[in-house]
């Protein structure tokens, strides 16, 4: 047998269509149920339905009023507040295309993203940096927007722009992720296939407002179904998470395995009975974490594999739990094939993780590289990038990447996005980076270069810290006398690991 699993389609996008209007539609029937609290140890920011649909609208029409007209191209600036998904939504509602990118980026990494998607105008937090750009709306002119008449959603065709998110790839750039209006509607096979979330369900997510995994899983995902969403002040201690899951009555908890790790740390027990489950992606999730979040809750972790251009198709869930180390299974309603050179493979060889281009959720291609979009394609089959193998059970176990991308803290970065900072650098003659476990399930970047000398660790953090994201910057520098090369000059990455030495 092949390694494919395809379920038959899953049932289409209808038309005319609004991303955000099928977020918010619970808004109408069930004006004053909790839509959001943002929590605190002593206090509580609620939104009612009512109240976040009359703000998201309003942001519409403010943003409409400023002179942006429907298919116009918004950055997003913002910091670690409620006024992005309301921007973000707003955008949406109005016909508008946000950007959302992480407020840890620098100003030089947004002024290629300016070059790129020549955006009208940038939602800009004053605390957040950006390069120069002629049309900047700031926080306070988005909360003033809130009280605004509520702008009519922009119905249209459910294939059209509705939002971008940037991606690192294995040319060291970041890549535009365009993707349409019906991603949210295939986000109802993670309801079912992860989630399993309910009307009644209390969601808290321990992410920030400005991660994409908040975002969707912690505040869009309940709302498109009428659940509540619970997220934490910023600064929130990890190991105070705890006391809001049990004081707020949380049912379900979604984090990435770092929070988990931390929120458990020096606690043999967590009295957390409103929960049901947890939920974890971004990095892979250890069975000595797991097992450890089992033995002091008395619940499970269910984990996801995804990607920026299709977010999460592959889960384990409370119906369908892994066996061993695998992923998951494809969730119902996907096609998800493991292919080789000549297409699908049979159950239980090495391939490569792939999603028919049929599926909803996956994206238009990349903004302005076609070549790039068609690349990415095997036939109708999108290639992740990640090796896997395919169980007859349909269980895919991962195999690793077949480029160097790394995953640290969470987030995907290519390697030759990091070297090609560092090399910039005067002492340096040659950059190679790559994941390290500093400890068992943690990952840090770690830079290895070559130089005249060994440089100096607080300089070189200084200049990480000029060219590079918080998230993209090395934790860890090492010099070496010379790089591990192949017979032909290529840098080993895969090699780099061994010459990582723990001092007490």
């Amino acid at each position: 047998m092949l390694s494919i699993f395809d379920q038959g389609p899953f049932p289409p996008c209808p038309a005319p269509f609004n991303l955000a209007a099928h977020v918010l539609r619970h808004a109408p029937t069930t004006p004053d149920k909790l839509a959001l609290s943002i929590l605190s140890k002593s206090s509580a920011q609620n939104w009612t339905y009512q109240a976040l649909e009359a703000a998201v609208r309003g942001t519409g029409t403010g943003l409409l009023q400023s002179g942006l007209n429907p298919g116009d191209i918004l950055l997003m600036r913002l910091g670690n507040t409620v006024e992005f998904p309301i921007a973000y939504l707003g955008a949406i509602a109005a016909g508008l295309v946000p950007v959302p990118t992480s407020s840890q980026l620098t100003a030089a990494d947004t002024a290629k993203m300016i070059a790129e998607l020549s955006p009208a105008a940038i939602l800009r937090d004053e605390d957040v940096e950006c390069a120069p750009h002629p049309n900047q709306i700031s926080t306070d002119s988005l909360m003033a927007m809130r009280g605004l008449p509520p702008c009519s959603y922009n119905l249209g065709d459910p294939e059209r722009l509705a939002y971008v998110v940037y991606t690192s790839g294995t040319s060291g750039n970041p890549r535009a992720v365009a993707h349409a209006h019906r991603a949210i509607w295939a986000r109802q096979m993670m309801v079912t296939g992860w989630y399993d979330l309910r009307v009644d369900d209390r969601l808290l997510h321990a992410g920030a407002f400005n991660w994409t995994y908040t975002l969707g899983t912690g505040l869009m995902d309940p709302w498109t179904i009428g659940a509540t969403a619970l997220i934490p002040t910023p600064g929130t201690n990890p190991r105070d998470l705890a006391e809001l899951l049990q004081t707020h009555r949380a049912s379900i908890f979604a984090a990435a395995p770092g929070v988990y790790r931390k929120a458990l740390h020096g606690k043999d027990k967590l009295d957390l009975p409103d929960l049901r489950h947890g939920l974890s992606a971004g990095e892979k999730l250890s069975s000595d974490l797991h097992q450890k979040w089992t033995k002091a809750t008395g619940t499970h972790l269910f984990e996801a594999y995804g990607m920026s251009e299709c977010s999460t198709f592959i889960s384990s869930s409370p119906a369908l739990a892994t066996q061993g180390q695998t992923l998951g299974q494809p969730q119902p309603g996907r096609r998800v094939a493991i292919l080789g050179a000549d297409g699908p493979v049979p159950q239980g060889d090495e391939g490569t993780i792939s999603i028919h281009r049929s599926d909803p959720g996956l994206m238009l291609g990349y903004l302005n590289a076609p070549q790039e979009t068609a690349d990415r394609y095997q036939g109708d089959w999108f290639l992740t990038g990640d090796l896997g193998s395919m169980s007859a059970d349909h269980q895919i176990s991962y195999l690793g990447r077949n480029d160097d991308m790394m995953n640290a803290g969470g987030f995907r970065v290519s390697p030759l996005e990091v070297e090609a900072a560092l090399s910039n650098h005067p002492g340096i003659s040659q950059v190679g980076a790559t994941a390290i476990e500093v400890k068992p399930d943690t990952f840090v970047i770690a830079a290895f270069y070559t130089g005249p000398e060994k440089l100096n660790h607080e300089d070189l953090q200084t200049f990480a810290n000029i060219h590079l994201a918080r998230y993209k910057q090395p934790r860890a520098y090492i010099h070496l006398e010379a790089l591990p090369q192949s017979a032909n000059g290529k840098l080993l990455r895969r090699a780099l690991p061994a010459y990582f030495k723990v001092t007490p």
